[in-house]
């Protein structure tokens, strides 16, 4: 069998210069990066400079509505976590505080957050330890969203996967019934996380981003929209260890 590895290009369309990555994928997708606005396009080898330029061109108000959306949003720093960095649980703030123990573990308390770790923890044990503190705080709340939703959807996904994704709050491989969740999800006002689940099941039912994909979502969640909007104009938080999640069409 034949493999074709991934190459890459930039093209420049009105001024935006676009990466373009051909590599084994079915769809075009088009995504723009924090925090310079960076364009880049992943497509199947088989579609060629034109088809690629062309469509930048259709989607140029949507590239640069995103870019100005991202010049304008506030910028936070990647924290060291240490005393006072500010985290975030389903859209609430929580100051940090760290602590060192024989019992390493995070817990809430009022507004605060505690860290407690090891005397010889670094930043990136810390980053491992929250990790699994947010992925426990999706875990114990998608099974009531998936009872909920199933039924009124009629399809089961067979495993859900949680994990930081670069590029997608949420992605569905229908072909399997499985869903990946982006962690990040667990920083944002729940409503946000119900919206993503509920995308990533549409899929099971329609599997492209068409009429009927959009007609389904108004059917089962009229307010769509107006959340997504908010999930993608939300600042970043601090539990990305790195650049905020891009503006992406599938």
């Amino acid at each position: 069998m034949t493999t074709r590895n991934p190459t890459s290009i930039t093209i420049t369309v009105d001024g935006i210069a676009v990466e373009v990555i051909r590599k084994r994928v079915k769809h075009m997708r088009m995504s723009v990066h924090p925090p310079e606005g960076r364009v880049r396009v992943s497509a199947p080898h088989r579609i060629d400079d034109e088809a690629i330029r062309l469509a930048v061109v259709q989607r140029l108000p949507w590239i640069r509505k995103h870019q100005e959306r991202i010049r304008v949003r506030p910028r936070q720093s990647v924290p060291h976590l240490g005393p006072g960095d500010v985290l975030f649980l389903w859209g609430d703030p929580y100051r940090l505080d760290v602590a060192c123990g024989n019992r390493a573990g995070i817990e809430l308390n009022g507004d605060t957050l505690v860290l407690v770790t090891p005397d010889d923890a670094d930043t990136a044990m810390k980053r491992r330890m929250l990790d699994r503190w947010y992925q426990a705080q999706m875990d114990a709340v998608l099974p009531s969203l998936l009872g909920k939703w199933q039924p009124v959807i009629g399809e089961d996904v067979a495993r859900i996967t949680i994990r930081r994704m670069k590029s997608r709050w949420g992605s569905c491989t229908p072909s399997r019934r499985t869903i990946r969740l982006n962690l990040e999800l667990a920083t944002r006002n729940p409503r946000c996380l119900e919206y993503v689940l509920v995308h990533e099941l549409v899929h099971l039912l329609e599997r492209s981003h068409n009429a009927r994909f959009y007609a389904l979502m108004d059917r089962f969640l009229p307010t769509w929209r107006a959340t997504r909007d908010e999930l993608n104009q939300a600042p970043l938080s601090h539990a990305v260890w790195g650049p905020s999640p891009p503006a992406d069409i599938d």
